[in-house]
């Protein structure tokens, strides 16, 4: 019953409200910004390497690689092969037309969370929580997407991240569907554990070596392995598009649709516009607001365009044809073994093992920005003890529940988040808008672009961007 009922919830959502919200919403943002996602790549590429001042603070790499921990994880490997064994080939083409629209939100959504970021002993801290309450003045809001920050993040992501990995190994001989996944959960519940118990710090290290080696490292595989199936990349190719575009078989069906899944996946891989990123953005120590939502851009292109393209077409070129029998990690392992043999199932245990940690990591920390918002402070260390058990518990649980279950609640609580932030900020864009005309006005006039509060005429009281 609790299926069906998250099912249907599901399909309304993504049916007819999220895609009102994310694609128009995202064009818009992408008009008002004059395509700030294609026309200042060169700009985003040169302040993702900018340090802090005082050289103490987060970097803007540092924030970009936790946002990017969230982002980049199973969804990326058993999502993007959800969608290509249940929506075909066309949802390729709907995840990259979902990303590329949603770059303009994430811009928008990351400058806002640095305008509006507060000031603490341990530095800044920030997101959606806290430009709803200063800008709008509504704190009951903005407690309940702290809430539903934590629903989504601390239990739903996290559970599914668990459940991911431990499929992964269900290929194995020694995999005991009744034993296995508890022990897998177990493990990776202890690991993450110690991590939380050895303070943010950690949390920000870790991620900062493992992102951009995992990252890389499977890209590179990928591309091998259209190399080494480069004749039917033209078919595969041809079909992504074919499919995408093939009205009958889309509203036929709409519910599991290319465009459905599409959407979803590409919404649950990138999360732009859903007001998770601004979290990481606002923790950045950086001369102007615009810089932050630059790189956050970066994040959402490496996420979808880079990583979850990597997985598609390896899967794809591999030559098995995807069925929904196949749906989540029997189908990736499938492609892998017959692309690259023995070595390929191998390869995709260590890949989920790292992008499943790097996610839990990574979502761990926006649960944190989401419980000192709704307490008001930073949390003490028996408050965090008891936090850290119950965290570890939920990652144990998820890895022996229904994956259908998961995934559903997943998607609608990552939908609820979209349906409070995309307002918001569709509201408050304006101040991004002037924010980000700011920042050119200045690169053009050769400076290293300054803000202040005053410069765009913010009416709100903010703890930051003041004169000294």
């Amino acid at each position: 019953m609790l299926e069906k009922i998250v099912s249907v919830t599901n399909d309304a959502l993504y049916s007819y409200v999220l895609i009102i919200l994310l694609i128009l919403g995202g064009l818009y943002f992408t008009f008002r910004t004059k395509g700030v996602q294609f026309t200042m790549l060169r700009e985003q590429l040169r302040v993702v390497g900018e340090k802090p001042a005082d050289g103490k603070g987060v970097s803007s790499f540092g924030a970009l690689m936790v946002s990017t921990a969230s982002r980049v994880g199973t969804g990326n490997i058993i999502g993007v092969s959800t969608a290509l064994c249940i929506g075909g080939f066309g949802s390729v083409f709907w995840m990259w037309v979902i990303a590329l629209i949603g770059c303009a939100s994430a811009f928008v959504e990351s400058t806002l969370a640095q305008i509006y970021k507060k000031r603490g002993a341990q530095g800044c801290y920030g997101g959606p929580a806290y430009y709803i309450e200063t800008a709008l003045k509504c704190r009951p809001l903005a407690v309940v997407f702290s809430v539903l920050l934590i629903l989504t993040y601390g239990v739903g992501f996290n559970m599914l991240a668990s459940y991911n990995l431990q499929s992964t190994f269900s290929s194995y001989s020694f995999y005991n569907a009744s034993v296995t996944p508890w022990i897998i959960g177990g493990i990776v519940a202890l690991v993450v554990a110690y991590c939380m118990f050895s303070g943010g710090k950690r949390l920000t290290q870790i991620t900062g070596v493992l992102v951009p080696v995992m990252g890389v490292s499977y890209i590179l595989v990928s591309f091998v392995i259209v190399c080494l199936n480069l004749s039917v990349l033209p078919s595969v190719l041809g079909r992504i598009f074919a499919e995408a575009f093939d009205l009958r078989a889309i509203f036929g069906g709409f519910g599991g649709s290319c465009v459905m899944y599409g959407i979803k996946r590409g919404l649950f891989s990138n999360e732009a516009g859903v007001g998770s990123a601004p979290n990481a953005s606002a923790s950045a120590e950086i001369s102007h607001p615009a810089k932050q939502g630059l790189v956050q851009v970066l994040s959402v292109f490496i996420d979808t365009i880079l990583v979850c393209s990597a997985t598609a077409f390896m899967c794809l070129c591999s030559g098995v044809e995807p069925t929904a029998a196949l749906s989540g990690a029997p189908y990736v392992q499938a492609a892998l073994q017959t692309a690259l043999g023995g070595f390929g199932p191998i390869f995709i245990t260590v890949a989920m093992a790292l992008f499943a940690f790097t996610t839990l990591i990574g979502n761990l920390y926006y649960v944190n920005q989401a419980l000192s918002h709704i307490l008001g402070h930073v949390p003490g260390k028996c408050f965090n003890a008891v936090y850290y058990v119950v965290a570890s518990g939920l990652i144990l649980l998820g890895a022996g529940l229904s994956a259908d279950l998961l995934w559903g609640i997943a998607d609608v609580m990552m939908a609820l988040m979209a349906i409070i932030n995309m307002p918001v900020i569709l509201y408050l864009g304006k101040y991004a808008f002037r924010t980000l005309d700011h920042y050119k006005r200045q690169r053009k006039e050769g400076k290293d672009p300054k803000f202040l509060a005053k410069d765009i005429d913010l009416p709100h009281t903010v703890d930051c961007w003041q004169e000294d």
